[in-house]
């Protein structure tokens, strides 16, 4: 499978996040994941609106709506991604990514979104399962 030009070699990234994962755990004693913090981004936006509900909820009280160093490291994860892809040269916004676009054409904009928002449900599902 050839590589774009200007990317990010995958041993690389991949070498890269591993290091990161063992240093979270051996300075912070804490291991990295996002799940839980779109969980408390939605009981904070739910604050927001007025629902006093949520401090009550059996969740809630186990999984408290607070912004703390896992939902700072989603925001680093979203931030050092787009850095990384302006860096590398190979940011592009679109709406169909070329793979999709050849397979299934590139006017095919909502059955893409549909598919990934269902994949995101999918794997968002699995996570919490997984308690992570």
């Amino acid at each position: 499978m050839k590589q774009d030009s200007g990317g990010w070699s995958p041993y690389i990234a991949g070498g890269l996040s591993g290091v990161v994962g063992i240093l979270s755990v051996w300075i912070a004693g804490k291991y990295f994941g996002a799940s839980t913090s779109f969980v408390r981004t939605a009981g904070l936006i739910e604050q927001v609106f007025g629902a006093d509900r949520v401090a009550q909820m059996d969740y809630f009280i186990k999984v408290v709506p607070r912004i703390d160093w896992q939902w700072m490291f989603v925001v680093g994860i979203f931030l050092g991604a787009m850095i990384s892809a302006v860096t590398s040269g190979s940011f592009k916004l679109q709406a169909v990514p070329d793979m999709w676009a050849r397979r299934f054409g590139a006017g095919s904009v909502v059955p893409r979104a549909l598919t990934a928002f269902v994949g995101g449900v999918v794997a968002m599902f699995g996570a919490r399962m997984a308690d992570g």
